[in-house]
């Protein structure tokens, strides 16, 4: 298997159209972040010397299989980390490669990944641990879902209804928009959002310069394939509730999400979410990605889930060496039953990548 390295905006009109199609083909690929456009728009936002690159397999003169990545120093991530929810190589159907060699055609020592998915038989021996990523799946439309929801004792969309007719009977009705081109209400969400990571202690991820370029682009763009699009649900005219997803082939991925805390008590979010999904019963999107993370309101809703893995692949480097000494030491601390003591390691590990991606 031979594998050239190319940037993004080397990518041929054929390129990106064959990497499109092998997506296209195989519904569990189909996320955005696997998509070529996701990786031109992540290299566009965050400039040459970011050194973004993208993997082509070649079978016998044939291209068969494209990822991108970014090369750090001695390392490498998925494009677009920490903000991508799943990764991996985009393939035709049964072709193997040898991970290492793709490590070593792009010039670095290992490839970190924190969102693996699940069915990439070649990486899957380089997977350290597992959590599962949740999506909502309406293949039959809004009603057979909620019906098959019912059906399986699950009452939060029952429970959504009653929180909509509480808020219309003491606030009065509700707008839902899709597809909102209100910069206004696009400013509110992110500035929301930046608030909660601040308040939760957690790093702001819309601080780094190329996130919010990234995000304010995809804002812009009116690409019919992909890009970005934002849900609102105002009360009056007043915004409660807000996401900005990502977009392509059949799926959306929900990505930035929040609301006003003052309508707190009639769980806007999740109202938001009820309209977003009855929506797409008029569209060509039949998922709805909810991304990984154990929170109740992706238990409850989701009707399919993935597991996305973490762990590294590396050649015989100093930067390979190092990443198995910290998940040895991670390892080791996370089969103690120490508690939180033992979850310190991972932690740790994650939010160093999170700094790492966001420089």
């Amino acid at each position: 298997m031979q594998i050239d390295i190319v940037r993004p905006d080397e990518l041929t009109a054929a390129q990106v159209e064959g990497w499109a199609s092998l997506q296209g083909a195989d519904t569990r690929l189909h996320s955005p972040f696997l998509s070529p456009w996701w990786a031109r728009s992540v290299a566009a936002a965050q400039g040459t010397k970011a050194n973004v690159k993208v993997a082509v397999l070649h079978d016998h003169g044939r291209e068969v299989g494209y990822m991108a990545a970014r090369a750090q120093g001695g390392a490498a991530m998925p494009v677009g980390a920490p903000m991508c929810d799943y990764q991996g190589m985009t393939a035709e159907p049964g072709v193997r490669f040898d991970p290492v060699a793709l490590v070593n055609a792009l010039g670095v020592g290992r490839f970190d990944f924190c969102h693996m998915l699940d069915g990439q038989d070649d990486f899957a021996p380089h997977v350290k641990g597992s959590q599962t990523a949740y999506s909502i799946e309406l293949r039959d439309g809004y009603e057979a879902y909620a019906k098959a929801r019912r059906e399986a004792g699950v009452g939060a969309l029952k429970d959504i209804d009653k929180k909509r007719r509480k808020l219309e009977r003491e606030l009065g009705p509700v707008t839902f928009t899709a597809f909102s081109r209100s910069r206004g209400d696009f400013d509110t969400l992110m500035g929301w959002k930046s608030e909660q990571w601040k308040k939760t202690g957690q790093t702001d991820v819309l601080g780094a310069g190329w996130t919010t370029k990234l995000v304010r682009d995809l804002f812009a763009s009116r690409d019919p394939m992909y890009g970005g699009m934002l849900f609102t649900l105002h009360i009056g005219d007043r915004l409660a509730a807000a996401q900005f997803n990502l977009r392509a082939h059949g799926a959306i991925n929900s990505w930035l999400i929040g609301h006003d805390a003052a309508f707190d008590r009639y769980s806007p979010g999740l109202i938001l979410f009820q309209d977003i999904l009855r929506w797409m019963d008029d569209t060509p999107y039949w998922r709805l990605d909810l991304g990984a993370g154990d929170y109740r309101f992706k238990r409850e809703l989701a009707n399919a889930t993935v597991q996305v893995g973490h762990g590294f692949v590396g050649g015989v480097s100093p930067a390979a060496l190092l990443r198995s000494a910290a998940y040895a030491l991670r390892q080791a601390a996370e089969s103690l039953p120490l508690g939180p003591v033992s979850e310190l390691p991972g932690k740790a590990m994650r939010r160093l990548d999170l700094i790492r991606g966001l420089r």
